[in-house]
């Protein structure tokens, strides 16, 4: 990759992978999650072959700690256009319930979870 300019018009994703590999893609300000996932799965980087997926429709993306629903834009999150943006690109089946997150960092600690000390 050269140090070439972004488009006007795109939005520069720069996905990382769990292992921390990177790569940036161009995509619309019309483009849902959805159509990320299944570009970046029909055009998979030779150098990400070991981190490959049998279906697009396992991959997540992560934006600003939040997993993306994949019928959201990135104009609906307000990506600038000419810019780089950061996501993390993982692989999952389901997403997490919106309000199972707290439960389970805390879950441990509060005293209704487990047992009764005698």
């Amino acid at each position: 990759m050269t140090g070439g300019s972004i488009p006007s018009d795109k939005i520069n994703l720069r996905l990382i992978l769990v292992s921390g590999k990177t790569k940036d893609f161009f995509f619309s300000s019309n483009d849902s999650a959805g159509d990320i996932a299944q570009h970046v799965y029909e055009n998979w980087p030779p150098e990400w072959e070991e981190d490959s997926v049998n279906s697009p429709h396992i991959l997540r993306l992560i934006y600003q700690g939040r997993f993306l629903h994949s019928n959201v834009t990135l104009g609906a999150l307000q990506l600038p256009t000419g810019k780089t943006t950061v996501m993390h690109l993982v692989p999952r089946e389901n997403l997490p319930e919106p309000n199972s997150q707290g439960q389970t960092k805390r879950g441990k600690t509060e005293e209704s979870n487990c047992c009764v000390i005698l």
